[in-house]
């Protein structure tokens, strides 16, 4: 049992004797328990994160970035043992947590630890120096989905700027963020310039966005949770970035390669079992070829085999928890009783998996704009395709939503498809099938939240900014 919290660069006992279950959603077995952390633990992470800000803010930006240097190559060293965690804690597919959830961190982390990518930290504007100086103490509020990824996506932005940092992890899926704060200890980070409390969100999360000594809270998750965490905050005025929800559309032109796009655009909203802010879970197709994509989708989610994560067969794993998977088959069958038509899957368990958090993998088509399914976030393996005439139409059924985190539009053309990608109002916007980028801002429009993440413009989320009139 992980029965301590990370704070002051030691690890201590919970304030509270309570504890909170982690259960492999494969299974539905306990795993493990870690504590259920308290305001009074907190506190004292604020503490140690307050004295120990000024000699962290003075610390040279190279040897700031050299202990992100280190920490991503400790990730590396540590792989496959976080991705196995990470599989068994949240249910995401080996491979995928092998490729995604550890792989993208140590790409994100590797970015921070070049000192260059720090912005110029003074400059002379007129009669004026202006000086870029780290916020303070940053709480980081981060989610089940990415445990690693999202953690790190936060502490190492907020490390190269001079911050530092109480990270309450998600208590769904905590046991990456015990991994990670154990190879920041390994790496020699001083005392205080990390600490992390688990908990609930009602108890940990809301005591950092409500501390006076926090300077900024970093949160990732539900739009509710998020509205709940500025509601909190607003008190201290602090500042609060929030990355939340998406309903992201996947506009395909006609034409686009079909079939290439309907495979990509069915592999990136099932990724981690549809459990991703991201993903592209409206595919909008022109009616003449609405009856070609559908026979292509059946063919392609079908091959999504759900099963144990740790087998190396499994595309598909389980959701979270049984409230996750309870909430998926919901809207599956809202989809249902609302006229669209299902293709393949549903909510019933699929065959041979009365055990675990499983949903099957799931298609709709002749779905409109006014469905639920089309409207409302599901988190899950479930993927909707609406209809257009006119590109104008396209257009607008992708930004009928009031999301704007992602998108992707598919084209013969990339000049075409950047085109339309342009006329779409969310944060990221991919052109058939543009890699990512792990130095590209990331964040959304609209409730999708406010603040970027990740390379220069994540960095400046961490910056206070002073203006010298001489």
């Amino acid at each position: 049992m992980r029965d301590v919290l990370y704070i002051d660069g030691k690890w201590i006992a919970s304030t509270s004797a309570e504890t909170l279950d982690v259960v492999n959603p494969a299974t539905e077995e306990v795993i493990d328990r870690v504590p259920a952390g308290t305001a009074e633990d907190v506190d004292a992470a604020v503490i140690a994160a307050r004295r120990a800000f000024p000699g962290w803010a003075a610390t040279p930006v190279e040897q700031r970035c050299a202990y992100i240097g280190a920490i991503s190559a400790k990730l590396k060293e540590r792989l496959p043992e976080i991705a196995e965690t990470i599989a068994k804690d949240m249910g995401c597919p080996l491979k995928i947590a092998q490729q995604v959830q550890v792989g993208a961190p140590m790409m994100v982390s590797a970015s921070f630890a070049d000192p260059a990518v720090v912005p110029q930290l003074a400059e002379e504007v007129g009669n004026s120096l202006i000086l870029r100086e780290p916020i303070g103490v940053v709480g980081a509020i981060t989610p089940w989905n990415y445990p690693l990824h999202q953690i790190v996506a936060k502490v190492a932005p907020a490390l190269a700027a001079g911050c530092t940092i109480v990270l309450k992890p998600s208590e769904v899926a905590p046991l990456a963020a015990y991994l990670f704060a154990e190879i920041v200890e390994e790496v020699g980070v001083p005392a205080g310039v990390f600490n992390m409390v688990s908990g609930l969100g009602p108890v940990v999360g809301e005591a950092i966005a409500a501390h006076p000594d926090v300077d900024m809270v970093s949160f990732t998750g539900s739009a509710r949770a998020g509205s709940r965490v500025s509601e909190v905050a607003a008190p201290t005025v602090k500042r609060v970035t929030l990355e939340l929800g998406g309903k992201s559309p996947n506009v395909i032109l006609p034409d686009a390669d079909l079939a290439t796009a309907v495979k990509a655009g069915v592999n990136n909203a099932y990724l981690n079992g549809g459990q991703t802010c991201t993903a592209l879970t409206r595919m909008i197709v022109h009616r003449d070829q609405r009856d070609e994509v559908v026979a292509l989708l059946k063919g392609v989610a079908e091959k999504f085999t759900a099963g144990d994560p740790l087998d190396a067969s499994t595309r598909l794993g389980p959701m979270v928890s049984a409230v996750q998977r309870d909430r998926v088959r919901g809207y599956i069958d809202k989809g249902v009783a609302e006229g669209a038509t299902l293709v393949t899957g549903g909510s019933a368990a699929p065959d041979g998996l009365g055990t675990g958090f499983y949903v099957r993998p799931t298609v709709f088509a002749d779905v409109t704009s006014d469905m639920t399914i089309a409207r409302e976030e599901i988190f899950g393996p479930v993927l909707a395709v609406l209809t257009y005439e006119t590109e104008d139409e396209a257009v607008e059924i992708a930004n009928d939503t009031t999301y704007g985190l992602a998108a992707g539009v598919w084209a013969g053309d990339v000049e075409h498809a950047t085109a339309v990608a342009k006329r779409i109002r969310a944060g990221q916007v991919t052109v058939n099938g543009g890699a990512f980028n792990p130095v590209a801002p990331f964040g959304g429009y609209k409730q999708s939240g406010n603040g970027r993440e990740l390379g220069r413009f994540g960095l400046d989320e961490f910056f206070e900014i002073k203006a010298i009139q001489r």
